[in-house]
């Protein structure tokens, strides 16, 4: 399984920002033969179709959120076939901040991969608990509650990326231990396996929370862990292609 290195700016990034694009290709053209991971970068909406011309097929498009219906009166919101038109062959769903900042539930995330896999968009699908729930012991229990309720029955690891991020160790510069990520690999791995079957076992689980140039290769050579998920690291092209290369080298 090759592993996939995804960069979520968030809301963050205007055209002037797609010279770090420019840049992040440059970087991976010098990589050439030695890149050992796919890459990913999911820009705000406003930038894709801008961001599909920087890219030119060096790395992948992603989006950030999507409606589950495909059109309609839904002002504000954008639809996975919109992503796709403009040149995302990805869309993150279920992200911590979305669950946290507008309500949106399992089902909810469930719905909108179900509408990513409709426009041949492969869904992300995030999962991860709170401090609160990793020091009452009641981590893993959580995230198996999110993997059944935010996974449609339909995934497979030719649709779906699972995404462990824990949320405390978004943007706080906090980590699990090693233990800790191998340990919540094994129980997403063995909870998917259990309820989806062998084909499961393909399936890629990304880390993500704090992953930085001094901990990404130790993070992707921990059993069960199959790339990253990176937040502001991934803002600057020079950051995310240390990352990148660190990975590579591991």
């Amino acid at each position: 399984m090759r592993p996939l290195v995804a960069g979520n700016w968030k809301m963050n990034g205007l055209t002037a920002s797609l010279a770090e694009l420019a840049s992040l290709k440059e970087g991976l053209a010098v990589l050439g033969p030695r890149l050992g991971c796919d890459v990913l970068v999911c820009p705000p909406a406003s930038l894709i179709a801008q961001a599909a011309a920087a890219a030119a097929g060096a790395f992948a498009l992603g989006g950030q959120d999507c409606h589950p219906k495909g059109s309609g009166a839904h002002t504000g919101d954008i639809s996975a076939e919109m992503l796709k038109d403009a040149g995302a062959s990805f869309v993150i769903v279920g992200h911590s901040e979305r669950r946290q900042h507008h309500g949106e539930s399992d089902g909810d995330v469930a719905a909108k991969a179900q509408a990513a896999w409709r426009a041949g968009l492969k869904a992300i699908i995030c999962i991860g608990e709170t401090e609160a729930q990793r020091h009452a012991g009641d981590a893993n229990d959580n995230c198996g509650r999110q993997l059944e309720g935010s996974v449609p029955g339909g995934a497979s690891a030719a649709n779906t990326v699972i995404a462990y991020e824990p949320v405390w160790a978004i943007g706080t510069g906090k980590i699990p231990t090693a233990a800790d990520i191998t340990a919540m690999h094994d129980h997403i791995r063995s909870s998917l396996v259990r309820r989806l079957g062998e084909g499961a076992r393909g399936m890629p689980i990304l880390y993500g929370g704090s992953v930085k140039p001094d901990n990404a290769g130790e993070i992707l050579n921990l059993p069960e862990v199959g790339g990253a998920l990176v937040g502001g690291a991934s803002l600057k092209a020079i950051d995310f292609l240390s990352i990148i290369t660190a990975i590579s080298a591991s």
